[in-house]
């Protein structure tokens, strides 16, 4: 990739945001525009493409250390980084209404790329905006290991009126497995006693989604 440097000025990022507006930046661009410059061995094109990949894997709630330990990257970039991240969530969280299945899975990047199965939780209010997501457990699901208390302690907690769950298939398959069905079919039941309803039970794969509700 180019350095910024080599560029016409035109092209480069601040002066792109500047004539053309903020949407017309593609992500590597409106970082580099957030670190502003690289150090020696690493400039800043190369150090906000390792930011990209970081985010591309973990999502937005990368830690300080994670970001740290990338070449380039400062305790003081870090921590604006994060502190943007989280504002951002923030936002998006107050506004954002869950009512498909790719709004909900689009909540969750990060397991797209997962190696191991992954358990998410959306609570959501009465409107079916985002209150919290939440990582309930990382490994092989199944209905024994997939316990009703875990999944709705915190939307309990929420005051949620209801939730979603998501998780991903390393494999590939979008067709849900027989544990699927009785995780899906359990929550369920759980939700009517408890009062908060499931809404949704997505899987998720680098090809796209499977939703038991749709």
């Amino acid at each position: 990739m180019v350095k910024i440097q080599k560029l016409d000025k035109k092209d480069r990022p601040r002066e792109k945001l500047l004539n053309k507006g903020a949407q017309n930046l593609t992500d590597l661009e409106l970082i580099q525009i957030i670190i502003g410059s690289g150090i020696k061995d690493a400039d800043v094109t190369k150090i906000s493409r390792n930011i990209k990949k970081l985010i591309d894997t973990k999502g937005y709630k990368i830690t300080i250390d994670q970001l740290t330990a990338l070449k380039g990257v400062s305790t003081a970039t870090a921590t604006k980084l994060v502190a943007l991240f989280e504002l951002a969530e923030r936002e998006f969280k107050d506004f954002t209404v869950i009512d498909s299945a790719e709004k909900a899975a689009a909540l969750v990047p990060e397991l797209k790329d997962a190696k191991q199965e992954h358990l998410i939780v959306l609570s959501l209010d009465g409107a079916h905006r985002l209150i919290q997501k939440r990582l309930i457990s990382i490994g092989t699901l199944n209905a024994s290991l997939v316990h009703p208390r875990e999944v709705f302690a915190d939307p309990i907690t929420d005051r949620a009126a209801s939730i979603i769950v998501i998780h991903n298939h390393p494999s590939g398959t979008l067709l849900p497995s027989d544990a699927d069905t009785q995780i899906t079919n359990r929550l369920k039941e759980s939700g009517k006693l408890l009062g908060i309803n499931l809404l949704d039970h997505i899987i998720l794969t680098k090809s796209g989604h499977y939703s038991f509700s749709e």
